[in-house]
C-alpha cells in the first residue's frame, strides 16, 4: 500500500479546519499546526506555534508534502469577524502568511493549498446585476447573470479581503520564484453547522463535503498545476461565482446547494 501524502494544517480547530476534517483524516497522514494544539491529533502531529513567528513553526514543516493554510484572523470563528482590525490582520494573515509560505519553502513542501476568501470580490454585491439578484429583484432561472470569475477584478472592501488578495499575490510571486505549487481557493459561507444563513448566506454558500471535494482535489491535482484561483462554493440558485474554472482545471462538481437544507 503507498504511503499516504503528508499534510499539514494550520487552522484545523476553525470552521474549514473542522468542516475538512472528516473527510481527510483517513486520505491522508495529517499533521496540525496551532497556537494551542488540537484533538483528536497524535501527539508527534499536533504542532503549537504562532504563525506570526516564523521561528516558531518552521520545524512544523519538516517532511510534509503539502500544505492546507487555513489560519487567519477575520473568519467565522474570529472576534469580529471580517472586521477584524487592521494589527491583528497584519500579523495573522500578513506576515502569518509569509512565514507559512516561507517555512514551505525551506522545508521543500511540494504544494500550498491558499485558503482565500471570496470576500475578495464581495463589492459586486452593491453592483448592477448583482445587487439584484441577492435583493430578489432577479430570478435567476430567467434571467442570465454573468458569473464573478477568477479573472474578474477585485473588489475588496475589508482589511480581511485585502489580506487574502496579498496571499493571492503572494502566492503567486512565489510559485513563480520558487517553483512551489499554490492553489488559491476563495472559499465562500462555510458554516460550523454546515447549513446556509439567510440572504445572501443563499448565494455564497458551500457545504462541508463540496469544501472538502474542493480540497482535497486540489492536493491531488497534477504537479504541472503550479498556481491558480478558484472559488469554492455549492451549486446554489442565486450563485454569482464561477465553477466552470475548478470543473475544468480540478474536475469538482459540487454535490449541494444552499436550497437543499
Amino acid at each position: 500500500m503507498p504511503n499516504k501524502k503528508r499534510v499539514l494544517v494550520t487552522g484545523l480547530s476553525g470552521a474549514v479546519g473542522q468542516a475538512i476534517n472528516g473527510f481527510i483524516k483517513d486520505r491522508y497522514e495529517i499533521s496540525s499546526l496551532s497556537r494551542n494544539g488540537v484533538k483528536n491529533i497524535p501527539k508527534q502531529n499536533n504542532h503549537k506555534g504562532d504563525i506570526g513567528s516564523l521561528d516558531s513553526i518552521i520545524q512544523s514543516f519538516d517532511g510534509v508534502d503539502t500544505v492546507v493554510h487555513l489560519a487567519a484572523d477575520g473568519g467565522v470563528r474570529s472576534i469580529n469577524g471580517m472586521n477584524a482590525d487592521w494589527n491583528s490582520i497584519l500579523q495573522s494573515n500578513i506576515i502569518g502568511t509569509y512565514n507559512v509560505f516561507e517555512a514551505s519553502v525551506r522545508a521543500g513542501v511540494k504544494r500550498i493549498i491558499f485558503a482565500s476568501s471570496g470576500s475578495t470580490i464581495m463589492g459586486y454585491e452593491t453592483m448592477y446585476p448583482y445587487s439584484e439578484l441577492l435583493s430578489g429583484k432577479i430570478d435567476p432561472k430567467k434571467n442570465s447573470i454573468p458569473f464573478v470569475t477568477h479573472e474578474s477584478e477585485p473588489q475588496p472592501r475589508s482589511f480581511y479581503s485585502v489580506s487574502k488578495l496579498f496571499g493571492e499575490d503572494l502566492a503567486r510571486m512565489y510559485s513563480a520564484v520558487h517553483n512551489i505549487s499554490i492553489i488559491c481557493i476563495r472559499i465562500g459561507g462555510c458554516s460550523l453547522d454546515g447549513k446556509p444563513s439567510a440572504g445572501r448566506g443563499k448565494s455564497i454558500f458551500v457545504s462541508h463535503r463540496d469544501i472538502a471535494q474542493l480540497i482535497i482535489k486540489s492536493i491531488e491535482a497534477p504537479k504541472s498545476l503550479k498556481f491558480d484561483i478558484f472559488f469554492g462554493v455549492s451549486n446554489n440558485e442565486l450563485r454569482y461565482r464561477d465553477l466552470i474554472h475548478s470543473k475544468e482545471v480540478l474536475g469538482y462538481i459540487p454535490q449541494d446547494s444552499a436550497e437543499k437544507f
